[in-house]
């Protein structure tokens, strides 16, 4: 339980950097969700690029049995690579924005 602890911490401090960073252009700002009872961890961005409205999911963690699954990286500064920087190990990291039959070919934890 104290990895899934240590996990939980790692997780809020590397997306609440990631929802940090302003964007250049624009009225939008990242808003960070956490549900820990859930273990479901989230960076959205949202607001108005000139007339267009903008509304995505630019990060999304999950912590599953113990592993950290990263179901979707949409930026250009490799979340995964920060949750190995900020002292996750590769066999804890699931790329769930991998197809199933392509994760035993990676680095990382298959499930």
């Amino acid at each position: 339980m104290a990895t899934v602890e240590k996990y939980r911490e790692i997780v809020r401090r590397v997306l609440t950097e990631l929802a940090s960073i302003p964007y250049s252009h624009g009225e939008m700002k990242n808003d960070v969700v956490f549900d820990s009872d859930t273990d479901r961890y989230l960076v959205v961005t949202e607001g108005w690029d000139g007339i267009r409205r903008m509304h995505s999911v630019v990060a999304h963690i999950d912590i599953i049995d113990g592993k950290i699954w990263a179901q979707a990286d949409n930026t250009n500064l490799g979340l995964v690579r920060e949750l190995e920087d900020a002292g996750v190990p590769k066999h804890d990291i699931v790329l769930g924005f991998k197809h199933p039959d392509v994760r035993p070919l990676t680095d990382y934890a298959v499930a």
